[in-house]
């Protein structure tokens, strides 16, 4: 099956979030600190005890994503299959105000990377992903960063295999009460 992946404006986000980002957790990571973090840390899978959905929509849509960021500097790629939106990536880059650019003007940031459950483990998100890479390469990025998290255990294994390396964590990003743990992945450009 062919997917076209065509870069879009701002305006689109509200269509774009239409695309499903929710995911079913059934397996965390739990980490192990080495030496209270000096070391790294080893991830160790755990099956949940009761298996959840999880959506991050629920907390911030994209089309709210303009009031409170300057997006002229974002790349929007949507993924279609013929007329039907089945997937996207938001690449951030060049945002002072976002954080996990760092200050950075040659790091990317993957802040997006849906795709529609009917559509998963089809090849979208690699294409996607891939078009993310030379997007970021056509701005002249060293690094590619993305955020995920340890209950999204597909997600930490589908950046895995496509080469990024876990270089970072924080154990306190979000909310206690969200029992999560942010985890960072790289790509050398």
């Amino acid at each position: 099956m062919k997917f076209e992946i065509v870069e879009e404006t701002a305006e689109v986000l509200a269509e774009f979030e239409k695309v499903s980002i929710a995911f079913r957790v059934e397996t965390v990571f739990r980490l192990e600190l080495l030496e209270n973090g000096l070391s790294g840390v080893n991830l160790f899978e755990e099956t949940v005890e009761k298996p959840f959905i999880k959506d991050y929509d629920g907390l911030e849509k994209p089309s709210s994503w303009a009031a409170r960021f300057d997006l002229s500097n974002w790349g929007i790629l949507s993924a279609f299959d013929g007329a039907k939106r089945v997937g996207g990536a938001v690449i951030a880059w060049k945002s002072p105000e976002i954080f996990m650019l760092e200050g950075s003007d040659d790091l990317a940031c993957l802040w997006d990377l849906r795709v529609a459950p009917e559509y998963r483990g089809r090849g979208v998100g690699k294409l996607l992903f891939e078009s993310a890479i030379d997007w970021a390469v056509e701005r002249k990025c060293r690094l590619l960063k993305v955020e995920t998290q340890n209950i999204n255990v597909p997600a930490c294994r589908f950046y895995e295999r496509q080469g990024c390396h876990l270089g970072g964590f924080n154990l306190h990003a979000y909310p206690e009460s969200m029992n999560e743990i942010a985890l960072f992945w790289y790509l050398k450009l």
